[in-house]
């Protein structure tokens, strides 16, 4: 079943036909999409504020309407003023944009009337402009003014003191919140009950829902700190809480598993490293460190940006985007502007923008100022002196590890600001200071800010104790602030918790947990899970140590030889998981279909690989080029294992045996690629006597690797795991070509009706319909009761669940229970973390 939108957006029903299975489902169905497209907001076209509006404001309006000038009241300094309009009364309509008094008086003959009052006025051209820039609702860049307040960020790191204590409220975020109210008069919220505090939780922290089965737990739990505990155990399911905050810190570091520089080898991925650091919750300095002076290359996608193909401007080189992509992940500054001239948006200069860039460049790096040249060098240096300098002598690895320091100095106050602060919005739906990557801008509470950013330094930069912090407090138990238009274009008054538009990943996770079809592969090469001490004591390995001929009877191979060994391997289904580790003495390099997956030159590091992405359904070639070092003739040898979990459930081993293949020639590839291997040539693999440091090092860490990926075997595959597809890009997904630190949180009309159109969401309801229906209810009632709960965390209302009874009927028929599960997942309160 498909209920388009015919009625509500006006569209032919011959052309979008509802095709309802009775009235109750058209009421339920209707009731829920109005509601959603009244939501709805038109996307944003494309007038370029920066180089269309704002020369065009300095050029007309400026000169009387701009910094200290108000002339007849009015000043357009920035777009709250402009809003605010004059002595009469406001000049722009946001609902009536074509009714707006500063458009008329930009247009009138009337030269009594016209403005600005000297000169030949604005062409056809600059009108047009303005009149797109006003039909948009005035679109303004983040912290823009024509001219600034006198603000200016702290550097330094500054201790608060707590405001007393107010009706026994300990938890330091209310006690700044509350004296923050109280200075505003704004009342306190009500708490939320539990079961919509169970979903809040879950959602923020793990990006799941709770199951029907948590939801009754936890509302039968009458413990007074239940809600404390239930916090504390979602940040310690690792697993979890990794694969949803993966979709925050792939947004934010531009890491992707397809699309732009992967095919062409011009963009690297991060996500094995990422993964890893997030399911060990690595302490922040430490990450932010890796990213910057990566130790190896698992980590250096980040500031290797994307290597375009063709011709870029000079602001678009790699050298450009490090010093771009630091400022914004980091510091949540724009260095755009300054990389092309110096910026009028805040203080940065060209100068300082080309001069953090040229720490990460490899050779001498000439400044361009609006992509000509400007016949300097630049020199590296770090962004605040203040806190030391880089060496701009140094090679330029040790200048990454100089600018690492630097960044994440303790003395660096801006560093841990901007992080606390991008974690506040995730959870409360608004920042501090707003947006996130405009961090010149005042906050609306400084004490909350750094007392947040101090405890993060303090609790040695441990994210998961932050979010700890601000869930734990009464004010993200409260129920959320409703927002209304006139209260976002008012002066901002923080109320409460803002309801949070689910990220294209939570809905379609919400949606796989409510019919039970997630898709059985996942895209991200990641080992997932968490190593398991207690499984990997029962991990018994089953491959053999294996090399060329060279190694017949007892020899020792010579030094310096290089060899191939293979294994084809042909699979009847897809694979769900490949957990597999790897080893050589002296190193490798694995290829899988003709395509480089890893090397290592480090025997004692037994390397983990996911494989489930490279292997296909048919015959495969895994290919490994061996190395033998040392001076002279020396022990060699590789050790292989796959543990394969197939799409209907089964395990497959794949392991180094006498099964394998070797022949000495070993081709010249392309970058990635494997060259042509003749066809003749090949002979049986040889085993070979384990030397006892190599059986050292694979017992110490092979069976731990290998139970991480048995342990998440069955779990739900994420989409957060997966490439984006037309329905996530539709739900606000980014492609990741560029940094996004905020997506949006309105829904536009466009993606209401992808969803009600899309074939994968159509698809995965009709599965958990049929698979819903075949279940043994005992009444029908709990067939309801089932879905609200695992939906909305929640019992259905009995007005609910009569209309939802009349929709499925007493027989349980697919298309009916598919028709309730997309009334559902259609509701606000469905898409919306409140």
């Amino acid at each position: 079943m498909r209920l388009r939108f015919a009625g509500v957006i006006g569209l032919s029903p011959s052309v979008l036909p509802i095709r309802p299975s009775n009235t109750a489902t058209c009421v339920l169905l209707m009731r829920s999409l109005c509601i959603y497209v009244l939501l709805a907001s038109p996307a944003l076209a494309g007038v370029d504020f920066a180089h269309q509006v704002v020369p065009l404001l300095r050029k007309h309006c400026a000169e009387c309407h701009a910094g200290e000038k108000k002339k007849g009241g009015f000043s357009m300094n920035d777009r709250e003023a402009l809003l605010a309009g004059g002595e009469n009364g406001a000049v722009v309509d946001l609902e009536k944009p074509q009714a707006s008094a500063l458009l008329r008086a930009v247009e009138t003959q009337d030269e009594d009337l016209r403005m600005p009052p000297k000169g030949p006025g604005l062409d056809r051209e600059e009108v047009a402009i303005l009149k797109q820039w006003v039909a948009e609702g005035l679109p303004w860049e983040a912290g823009f003014a024509f001219k600034k307040p006198a603000y200016e960020p702290p550097l330094k790191p500054r201790k608060v003191m707590l405001p007393p204590a107010q009706e026994g409220t300990e938890n330091p975020v209310d006690r700044l919140v509350q004296a923050y109210w109280h200075q505003h008069e704004v009342p306190r919220p009500a708490l939320l009950d539990d079961g919509a505090f169970l979903r809040r939780a879950s959602l923020d922290l793990i990006g799941l829902l709770p199951t029907p089965d948590e939801v009754g737990d936890f509302l039968a739990d009458t413990a007074p700190d239940k809600r404390e505990k239930l916090i504390q155990r979602l940040l310690d399911r690792d697993v979890d809480y990794a694969e949803h905050w993966l979709t925050f810190w792939n947004d934010l570091l531009r890491n992707d598993y397809g699309g732009t520089g992967f095919i062409t080898g011009g963009r690297k991925q991060i996500s094995k490293w990422l993964y890893e650091a997030l399911v060990s919750n690595k302490k922040y300095d430490q990450f932010v460190q890796e990213l910057i002076a990566p130790p190896t290359d698992e980590s250096r996608g980040f500031i290797d940006g994307i290597k375009w193909r063709g011709e870029v401007s000079a602001g678009q080189t790699v050298e450009i985007q490090f010093a771009q992509s630091l400022g914004q992940s980091f510091l949540g500054i724009n260095l755009k502007c300054a990389s092309c001239h110096d910026s009028f948006i805040d203080r940065w200069k060209l100068d300082e923008a080309y001069g953090l860039a040229a720490i990460y460049a490899e050779k001498p790096l000439e400044i361009h100022r609006c992509d000509k040249p400007v016949g300097r060098q630049a020199k590296a240096a770090w962004l605040f002196p203040e806190l030391g300098q880089v060496d701009a002598a140094a090679d330029r690895p040790e200048r990454l590890k100089q600018l690492a320091r630097l960044m994440t100095h303790p003395e660096n106050g801006r560093f841990t600001r901007t992080l606390v602060n991008r974690l506040w919005h995730r959870l409360m739906g608004r920042g501090i200071v707003h947006p996130l990557d405009a961090m010149e801008t005042a906050p609306w509470n400084a004490d909350l800010l750094d007392y947040l950013a101090h405890h993060f330094q303090e609790n040695g930069y441990d994210v998961k104790k932050t979010l700890e912090l601000i869930a734990s407090s009464e004010l993200y138990q409260s129920q959320a602030e409703a927002v209304t238009a006139a209260a976002e274009d008012a002066p901002y008054i923080f109320r409460g918790v803002r309801p949070k538009r689910l990220t294209a990943e939570q809905f379609m996770d919400g949606v796989w947990r409510l019919t039970g079809a997630a898709p059985n592969k996942m895209d991200a090469a990641v080992f997932r899970g968490k190593p398991d001490p207690e499984l990997a004591r029962k991990v018994r390995l089953q491959g053999m140590w294996i090399w060329g001929d060279s190694a017949l009877n007892g020899q020792a191979p010579p030094a310096g030889e290089r060899i191939l060994l293979r294994k084809i391997v042909t699979l009847d289904q897809t694979v769900a998981a490949a957990p597999t580790i790897m080893t050589c003495d002296n190193g490798f390099t694995l290829y899988v279909n003709g395509r480089k997956v890893t090397a290592s030159e480090n025997w004692e590091q037994i390397v983990a690989i996911p494989l489930h992405d490279k292997l296909v359904v048919g015959q495969n070639n895994i290919v490994v080029v061996a190395s033998n070092a040392g001076k002279g003739p020396n022990p060699a040898g590789l050790y292989f294992e796959a543990r394969l979990k197939l799409a209907d459930g089964q395990e497959q081993i794949i392991q180094s045996d006498e099964t394998w293949e070797w022949n000495p020639k070993v081709p010249e590839g392309k970058e990635g690629r494997l060259g042509a291997v003749a066809p003749k040539g090949w002979k049986p693999a040889v085993p070979v006597k384990a030397v006892g440091s190599w059986q050292k090092a694979l017992q110490a860490q092979g069976p731990g690797l290998l139970s991480q990926g048995a342990r998440s075997g069955h779990l739900m595959v994420r989409a957060s795991l997966l490439k984006s597809d037309f329905l996530m890009r539709s739900l606000g997904r980014p492609n990741r070509d560029q940094i996004v630190s905020m997506r949006p949180n309105g829904i536009t009309t466009l993606e209401a009706l992808d969803l009600s159109n899309g074939d994968s969401l159509t698809a995965a309801l009709a599965s958990g319909a049929q698979t819903l229906t075949e279940r043994d209810w005992n009444v029908p009632e709990d067939l309801v009761r089932w879905i609200y709960r695992q939906a909305l965390s929640r019992d259905p209302s009995p007005e609910e669940q009569q209309v939802a009874l009349e929709v499925i009927g007493t027989s349980l028929e697919p298309a009916a229970v598919q028709d309730l599960l997309w009334a559902v997942v259609m509701q606000p309160e469905f898409m919306f973390v409140r």
